[in-house]
Formats: C-alpha cells, sequence, structure tokens
C-alpha cells in the first residue's frame, strides 16, 4: 500500500469510531476501539466465509495504539449503508438482501464449534444453542442486579418466563449467523449488496436469529420495516416458526434492555421494553 493521503471521519459506532483514509489508490477503513476481539472476528469471517454471494470487506491490518486502543484497517466497499438508503430506493434491495441472508446461512461452517458467539479460532462459547438463548437470564453472566433501579421487575420476570418456555422448541441447528444483520452493516450500490460487515456479534446456530433480528428492529427502522414486509409476503411459511422467531425476538430485546440500561440510554431504553410488551401480546398464527 502506499503512502496516506486522505484522512475522514465516517461514523461512529455502538463500539467503535471510524475513518475513510486512502493508502495511494487503496481506498480503506480505519476503525478504532478499546478491544480487538471484534476485528479479528471480522478477519477470521473474512478469511474463512467471503465469497461472491457474501462479500466481506478485506482485513489488511490489525494493531494497538499506545497499548489502551486496538485499530482495524479494511478495504472500503461502495455503496451506503441500508440505514442511510433513500426511503424510495429500499423496496429495490429486499430481494438481494434475502439472498445475502440465504448465504450466510448457507455458508460451510468446518473445521468450526460449538454454538453462540464464536471466538477468532472459530469456538463458540456454548455447547448448544439452548445455553445460548437462555445465557440471557444468567445473572452471573448479565448483572441483572445492577440496572435494576431503571426497569421494571415485573415486566423482565414475564419476558424471562416466554424466554424460558419458547426455548426448549427452538432448533438445535448449526448454521452460520451475523448476530446483528440489516440497518447499519450492509453495504449496498446501484442495487447491489456490496459489503456486509461488524461481525462482531457472530456466532454459529439458527440463522432464523438474524430473520428476528430484522423483525424486532422493524418499528424502530423503515429499512427494517420494508425488508420485515417482504419476508413476509414472499415467505409466508415463516409463519411456521412463530414460537422461534417470538423466543429469538425477546432475546435480543432482553440484551438490549440490559445494554441500554447499564449505559443509561433512557430512551431506548423505554423503547426496547414496550417493543418487548408488544412481542409478549402476539398471537400465534391460527
Amino acid at each position: 500500500m502506499g503512502s496516506l493521503s486522505e484522512w475522514a471521519p465516517v461514523a461512529e459506532g455502538e463500539e467503535s469510531q471510524a475513518f475513510s483514509i486512502r493508502f495511494g489508490e487503496d481506498e480503506c477503513i480505519l476503525r478504532v476501539n478499546r478491544s480487538a476481539e471484534g476485528f479479528r472476528q471480522d478477519d477470521f469471517c473474512y478469511r474463512h466465509f467471503s465469497s461472491r454471494d457474501l462479500p466481506i470487506p478485506e482485513i489488511v491490518n490489525i494493531g494497538e495504539l499506545d497499548g489502551e486502543y486496538a485499530y482495524c484497517v479494511s478495504r472500503r466497499a461502495p455503496g451506503v449503508t441500508l440505514q442511510d438508503l433513500p426511503f424510495s430506493d429500499l423496496p429495490s434491495v429486499t430481494g438481494p438482501v434475502m439472498r445475502v441472508m440465504e448465504s450466510i446461512a448457507g455458508t460451510n461452517i468446518a473445521g468450526t464449534k460449538g454454538f453462540g458467539p464464536f471466538d477468532e479460532n472459530g469456538i463458540g462459547r456454548f455447547a448448544n444453542w439452548r445455553d445460548f438463548i437462555m445465557n440471557i437470564t444468567n445473572s452471573s453472566q448479565y448483572d441483572w442486579g445492577a440496572v435494576k433501579l431503571l426497569i421494571v421487575d415485573q415486566r423482565i420476570e414475564s419476558y424471562f418466563r416466554a424466554v424460558e418456555a419458547f426455548a426448549p422448541r427452538c432448533p438445535e441447528v448449526r448454521q452460520l449467523v451475523h448476530g446483528d444483520f440489516g440497518s447499519n452493516n450492509v453495504l449496498t450500490d446501484d442495487g447491489l449488496i456490496t459489503g456486509v460487515i461488524d461481525w462482531s456479534e457472530a456466532m454459529f446456530g439458527d440463522p432464523l436469529y438474524d430473520v428476528a433480528n430484522i423483525f424486532f428492529w422493524r418499528s424502530w427502522l423503515d429499512c427494517m420495516e420494508v425488508q420485515a414486509r417482504h419476508i413476509e409476503k414472499q415467505h409466508p411459511e415463516i409463519a411456521h416458526h412463530a414460537e422461534a422467531l417470538r423466543c429469538y425476538k425477546l432475546r435480543i430485546g432482553l440484551d438490549l434492555i440490559y445494554q441500554s440500561a447499564a449505559a443509561r440510554e433512557l430512551q431506548l431504553l423505554a423503547w426496547a421494553m414496550a417493543r418487548c410488551d408488544e412481542i409478549i401480546k402476539e398471537k400465534e398464527p391460527s
């Protein structure tokens, strides 16, 4: 690569800051975070799972800054995120987005082990998928007591009970799951999907979890609502998996409740609890 010739801020994510940089003719993205763990997951996913049907930007370099921060340089994929796409353009990419989701689910994960979030060596943290689902209720992993002043215990307990009821009926399948698919982690250009980024939440388990993520966020983001409608119209068989979808949506919601309470993001916390209330009240398909 050539010498650094351009440097401009791009965005600030939930955990890292991002900058657009240029080395000679190479356009790249520089991200800075307190931990390199997510960057190493990106690198693992690029090296093992990237394909023509699943474009994952190449990780060029991962390193440390002053021993306190980690950085990652990756190739820049063209286009904008689904979240930044004009509303009028969203219907044109629902098909390509769905095909990328199918490519993620169909990825060969030979040589990996375990379930749930995996490390830089492709080793999942859990022995089975149900353990990952139920981990959200584990007080040794999630210190719910530390955030109880900001939440309503009775409501949280009702979410826990629903997850506990649905979890045994979720399939023990083991496929690649992005874990935070859609909105600002999918890049599109001229109707094509040019990059799937930020694999820090990636896991092994039921690919329906990525569908549930879209359904969970549908009332918050236009791009998720448009994609959810496409899935419901083009894949009506999804209704046969209503229990698993509700379970996954509640697990996603509980994680968001915990994280937003810990960060004192009160508006997001209120929305997440209201969203979980809606999910609890969903009727079973007839």
